[in-house]
């Protein structure tokens, strides 16, 4: 009930990301059923089109987490954990909220299939689908919320594997007020003696204390304590392992190309059944690892680039953002340039006169993958402005004019799409090599 009534009070473009995440996991569980109703009557294609579904999966899931991380509801506070709303339990709302968007998109997923069907209405469309989804025989039930269910348990299972670790480190403390002390002075003694001249002040300056209006409060100065600058950020780790991942798939890929026989022909996307593509997928997921470890360390490389050569103001900020950012944003850019790098290598192989190269099922899911791809990326970089808010505040006291941040902000687009361009370019031309000699 708490992760509903969170859901239900967030920001709208929250809720419109939580649609989002729905339609996409509804689209996945169309396609692990449309898999069920093409297994009904060819059982031996049915591994292969399974294997290409986990590809959407995979990136539905990744955008689910993307879009819990960006919640603002569920972000570790200070204080919450005295009431028992720590990190863990954050982490439990946000895969609460998001079981509940990816279930609703199994449902609409189930009826829409149902529709198709002809279960519901009659058959539609004169009846086109009814080959594919297996019209008039009986589905199982296991099977069918066994697929629905994939999307949801995955999803809510790494959301809260990747939020439970979050602390309330770098989040801004709540204002606190600085203590007042009390307006009226005590009266003074009637002992006292007035020719005293230490009694005389004494008394001026309650008299002066006593003559304030009663609602006025006297701050005392705050001590700002002394602020170390931290240091840079290290440099990710994984760059050499993901290189040498994306290396590994590349090879797998020009095995199993070489392994079918060596006629040049394509390996066969979700739309044809007449081989074994197991091969090409694994090498096409190996590489994907492998840039999508590789990124951080990527990000990273273009922060020092920046950097380079007596820097100015601007390059400093924006190399310095990229390399603290290098984390949260590199990652889902590595597995961006994967799949745009694997829509350009699948373009370059099933040309235009082919025929009918890509068929419904394949345009979906690989909508599915580059939408939810895209999306995960400007999530990510949601998530990094909000981190840095903080910072960019200060700058603004500090006397920074907004131009110097907008210019930054796009000396930091500019490289990363200097660097990452030729990057999704070169692995695209290397994965098709081996497909097309």
């Amino acid at each position: 009930m708490l992760a509903l009534r969170l859901g239900l009070g967030t920001h709208p473009m929250v809720l419109l990301r939580r649609l989002l995440v729905a339609a996409a996991s509804a689209g996945v569980g169309f396609l692990l059923l449309c898999t069920l109703g093409w297994a009904l009557d060819h059982p031996a294609g049915s591994q292969s089109r399974l294997l290409w579904c986990l590809i959407p999966l995979a990136a539905t899931v990744q955008f689910a987490v993307a879009t819990a991380r960006t919640d603002q509801s569920t972000l570790p506070r200070s204080g919450l954990s005295a009431v028992g709303l720590g990190p863990s339990r954050l982490a439990a709302l946000a895969a609460s909220s998001t079981a509940v968007t990816c279930t609703l998109g199994s449902a609409v997923a189930l009826l829409f299939f149902l529709h198709l069907r002809g279960d519901l209405t009659g058959m539609p469309f004169d009846g086109d689908a009814a080959k594919l989804l297996a019209a008039g025989r009986p589905l199982p039930l296991g099977a069918v919320l066994t697929l629905l269910a994939a999307v949801p348990v995955v999803a809510t299972v790494t959301t809260w594997l990747a939020l439970r670790t979050r602390t309330t480190t770098g989040l801004r403390p709540a204002p606190v007020r600085a203590p007042a002390r009390p307006a009226v002075a005590a009266a003074p003694a009637a002992d006292a003696d007035p020719a005293s001249d230490q009694a005389l002040e004494t008394a001026a300056a309650e008299n002066a204390d006593a003559t304030r209006a009663p609602d006025t409060v006297v701050e005392e100065a705050r001590v700002v304590a002394p602020v170390r600058v931290p240091d840079p950020a290290p440099a990710p780790a994984g760059l050499p392992w993901g290189v040498a991942i994306a290396a590994a798939g590349l090879a797998v890929e020009t095995y199993a190309s070489r392994g079918g026989g060596g006629t040049g022909t394509p390996p066969p996307l979700p739309g044809h059944f007449d081989g074994s593509s197991a091969g090409v997928l694994a090498g096409w997921a190996l590489t994907a690892i492998g840039l999508a470890l590789a990124g951080p360390g990527i990000t990273h490389l273009c922060g020092l680039l920046l950097q380079a050569m007596r820097p100015g103001a601007v390059r400093l900020l924006a190399g310095r953002t990229l390399m603290a950012e290098a984390r949260p944003i590199g990652r889902p850019l590595g597995v961006l340039c994967a799949v745009v790098s694997g829509a350009f290598a699948a373009a370059s192989l099933y040309g235009p006169g082919d025929e009918r190269p890509f068929g419904a099922l394949t345009g979906l899911g690989a909508t599915l993958v580059i939408g939810c791809t895209a999306a995960t990326v400007l999530t990510a970089f949601l998530e990094a402005r909000q981190a840095r808010f903080a910072t960019t505040e200060s700058l603004y006291r500090l006397g920074a004019p907004a131009t110097l941040l907008r210019t930054a902000a796009a000396v930091r687009a500019t490289t990363i799409l200097v660097v990452f361009a030729p990057l999704t370019w070169a692995v695209a031309a290397l994965a098709a090599i081996p497909l097309t000699t």
